[in-house]
């Protein structure tokens, strides 16, 4: 084999080798890829059955039951709501009022069972997807932060 012809197949088999490895990655990240939606966009174009979503927004007030070891919660945008089921121990920081991201499955058309509860870790922190969605909607006009910062919110929700 000539010096060309040994360069050409070397080239092709490390092109060969490099979209195997970035199919197989793709292939991994697969499932465990969530996609974040705020309850106007859950209710504008909901996720199939079965699709693993996060949900953010507030907690709304007087809408937390407990039935059993399940609680059942409203996640609110102002805009849109979203009935959610969480059967476990929920986080300390969780209450009405607050903002809370879950992170579950669509099982039915209009029933959000959450595996995971993403409670505000303090008083001066919202996940920046929730307070991206509550600007969007209108309810909440927090301070804009640089990309990366925590989001304060130092203004009241309406």
């Amino acid at each position: 084999m000539r010096h060309r012809n040994r360069r050409l197949a070397t080239v092709v088999a490390a092109g060969v080798v490099l979209v195997a490895a970035i199919a197989l990655g793709l292939f991994a990240f697969q499932g465990a890829v969530v996609f974040f939606y705020s309850p106007t966009e859950f209710a504008s174009e909901p996720p199939q059955v079965g699709e693993r979503v996060r949900v953010g927004g507030l907690v709304e007030p007087g809408s937390i039951t407990q039935v059993g070891e399940e609680t059942r919660f409203v996640v609110t945008d102002g805009v849109a709501t979203v009935a959610v089921s969480y059967t476990g121990i929920l986080p300390d920081l969780f209450r009405e009022g607050q903002g809370v991201v879950a992170e579950g499955r669509l099982e039915t058309p209009d029933a959000f069972v959450a595996e995971k509860i993403l409670a505000k870790h303090d008083e001066t922190y919202m996940p920046p997807e929730v307070a991206e969605a509550l600007r969007e909607s209108g309810v909440w006009q927090g301070e804009d932060s640089p990309a990366g910062d925590e989001t304060s919110p130092s203004s009241e929700y309406r």
